[in-house]
């Protein structure tokens, strides 16, 4: 076995959802997270859900129904990457509980799922907004748009597994908090950048240094 596949078997099958407003940093933060995962050695797909549904249903409106036939679709394909022992990353408003949890029950039959709630104050998103899109629907222009002329349901404690508040936390310290938390699940051990060691390899070659009376 390559250090490389090794790599890969040390970890669980997971879907990551980071769910939130428009411009909380949703797709930020699971770039920048897919980016460390890869780092790692790990396998990994960002399903990014706007990227989806131009490409695989652009036929999809934005009523609530509508929606959830998206959230039902991307649950379906996070479930069979992480059957295969894909890391997987969702970035989705998905506004809805009821499709929220249904998201998850899909992909536990085949593995973990943990649910981030992104939190961001509406009038942060809309100044954030690079599209001007908050506006848009402000004016009646973009009818459906979650925040303004469409509800968000916000996650309740209990149903998110993370919650990182953007508007406290830069994109980097909001990745490290996630990375962190990955770590303190389980998923995979600490690996420190400089050494390229995991916690469990780290203590096992201070171990044999000690057995010598080095340490």
């Amino acid at each position: 076995m390559s250090e490389e596949e090794e790599r890969q078997t040390q970890f669980n099958s997971f879907t990551l959802w980071f769910t939130g407003l428009p411009s909380s940093g949703k797709s930020t933060i699971a770039k920048e997270v897919e980016n460390e995962l890869r780092r790692r050695g790990l396998r990994v797909e960002n399903l990014d859900a706007d990227g989806l549904r131009k490409n695989l249903h652009p036929d999809l409106g934005f009523t609530k129904e509508e929606r959830g036939i998206n959230n039902k679709r991307i649950g379906y394909i996070s479930k069979l990457l992480t059957k295969n022992d894909v890391a997987t990353i969702v970035a989705a408003v998905s506004p809805f509980k009821e499709y929220r949890q249904i998201a998850r029950e899909m992909v536990e039959e085949e593995g973990e799922f943990y649910q981030i709630y992104v939190e961001c104050p509406v009038e942060v998103c809309k100044e954030r907004d690079p599209k001007g899109l908050y506006e848009k629907a402000e004016e009646g222009i973009i009818p459906n748009f979650t925040g303004i002329s469409h509800p968000f349901e916000e996650p309740e404690i209990g149903e998110y597994d993370l919650k990182v508040n953007t508007a406290e936390l830069d994109p980097d310290s909001a990745t490290e908090k996630v990375m962190q938390f990955l770590v303190d699940t389980g998923i995979f051990s600490s690996y420190d950048e400089y050494t390229g060691l995991n916690e469990h390899q780290e203590e096992e070659i201070k171990n044999r240094l000690r057995r010598l009376g080095y340490l």
